[in-house]
């Protein structure tokens, strides 16, 4: 009996001796270092999942799971991408028309402003030719002043009547009607009359 018993002690040793010289230690040391590395900072789990995919049995479990799990996070990255891009496509546009609107008010300013300077040139010329013309008016009355009466009279009649009365106006009132006196009394007439409506007219 004590044979027996014996004899069962020395079959279970070699079981006890594996599990607690070998099983224990290395179950023991996994759980030490997995601790450490997930206080490390360490994805043990997703180094556990890429090691198991390399199984063959286990790998189309985790490679099915993972990949499912990516392509709903691939679609929910890309939507969002997406809407991203909408919006800022949105905002520029609004920004695109915004510039547009001040584009073509800023091109009517400019016409606004190039027709403005265009008269103001076009009123300056006028004004330049005016004061040229009414320069020579002056220099030619002062002729007209030194000259005979019946000859100025003559000259005056023979002119065209804009540059006549031009003349006339810048005649005092005394050599006009000298003039005017020794004219064809129809011509005079014309002239008296043309000339009055230039001075209500300015």
């Amino acid at each position: 009996m004590v044979k027996k018993k014996q004899a069962d002690t020395k079959k279970m040793n070699p079981f006890l001796w594996f599990l607690f010289a070998i099983i224990v230690p290395i179950g023991f040391t996994i759980t030490l270092v997995t601790i450490i590395l997930l206080a490390t900072g360490v994805d043990v789990g997703g180094w556990v999942k890429g090691k198991a995919a390399e199984i063959p049995g286990v790998s189309s479990f985790v490679d099915e799971d993972d990949g499912r799990k990516a392509k709903d996070v691939a679609d929910t990255q890309l939507k969002s991408q997406i809407e991203n891009k909408d919006s800022e496509i949105k905002q520029l546009q609004e920004e695109l028309k915004d510039k547009e609107t001040t584009i073509q008010m800023l091109e009517q300013d400019i016409i606004k402003l190039q027709e403005r300077e265009q008269n103001q040139t076009e009123e300056q010329q006028k004004k330049d030719e005016n004061q040229t013309k009414k320069n020579s008016f002056k220099s030619m009355s002062t002729s007209f002043k030194e000259m005979d009466e019946e000859k100025a009279a003559q000259i005056l009649q023979d002119l065209k009547r804009e540059t006549a009365l031009a003349i006339l106006e810048e005649l005092d009132d005394k050599e006009r009607g000298k003039i005017l006196e020794v004219m064809d009394a129809t011509t005079a007439a014309q002239l008296t009359e043309q000339f009055l409506n230039k001075v209500d007219e300015e």
